[in-house]
């Protein structure tokens, strides 16, 4: 029950759904993940099963210990644009090959869902509440890295969640869920800080990074959206991550306030 699917649990129980969650310790009344007996009880009795789980040691760690008890009902999983790998900042869709680059795990994974007949959902940078590039910029963890042509792509949380719900109704196949204007990471970060007031973050060499991030700006690609809108009839609300970031920077900033008018004068010429 990670950032995405505690928002998509959220939006279905406000729906009247019963929603049923695993952490690693049970925390916030989910299931322990390891608690084999209650989880294989969910399972036979939902309707619809996601997972939101990442490969952990090469494998996927929810198809090893309750694939044979997922049943054949809705099955959904939270994958990743990067199993398409470097694509030199050319677009890829469903059709590209997938398997490359720094997340072979990932696309193993992915395989293997979708070998099972479950909606694969193929997310790029999650952004939304509590995590985008405005907290970055604020807590001073943001960066620019001065590669104007190093794209990526990215979606808002909410927009995930409602084209993981288009998805209850689909066939079964990968599906992109991706906004529709990939862009450099630079360009989002300059934009969240002026939403708040800041000058953008400095420039970085990429020497500077962490390897993990130096993986991250290693692959370059624009991610096409079509099939989601065109069989999952899915609609954007943040087309753009100009869009999402207003939106976000107006949940977190305070409201003006509004000076009392002026005492009326008795003076009535």
């Amino acid at each position: 029950m990670g950032y995405v699917a505690s928002a998509m649990a959220a939006r279905l129980t406000r729906a009247g759904w019963q929603v049923t969650g695993t952490t690693r310790d049970g925390r916030g009344g989910t299931i322990r993940f390891d608690d084999d007996a209650a989880v294989i009880a969910e399972c036979a009795a939902a309707t619809h099963v996601l997972s939101s789980v990442p490969p952990a040691d090469e494998r996927d760690p929810v198809l090893d210990r309750y694939g044979a008890h997922l049943g054949r009902d809705w099955l959904g999983y939270l994958s990743s644009t990067g199993v398409y790998g470097d694509a030199g900042g050319a677009w890829v869709d469903e059709s590209a090959p997938t398997g490359g680059g720094r997340r072979v795990a990932r696309a193993q994974a992915d395989a293997a869902w979708l070998a099972r007949g479950a909606r694969v959902f193929r997310l790029p940078g999650i952004y939304g509440p509590g995590r985008s590039p405005i907290d970055r910029v604020r807590s001073g963890r943001a960066h620019r890295i001065g590669l104007a042509t190093q794209v990526f792509s990215r979606v808002h949380a909410d927009d995930i969640v409602a084209g993981v719900i288009a998805g209850f109704d689909a066939p079964a196949g990968a599906y992109n869920l991706a906004d529709d204007v990939p862009c450099p990471q630079d360009d989002v970060v300059a934009f969240a800080a002026s939403l708040i007031g800041l000058p953008p973050p400095p420039v970085v060499s990429l020497d500077s990074l962490s390897p993990m991030a130096r993986g991250f700006y290693a692959e370059n690609r624009r991610v096409a959206n079509g099939k989601a809108k065109r069989v999952l009839g899915w609609t954007l609300r943040f087309p753009d991550y100009r869009l999402g970031l207003r939106a976000l920077s107006a949940m977190t900033s305070p409201s003006p306030v509004t000076a009392a008018p002026a005492a009326a004068s008795g003076d009535q010429r």
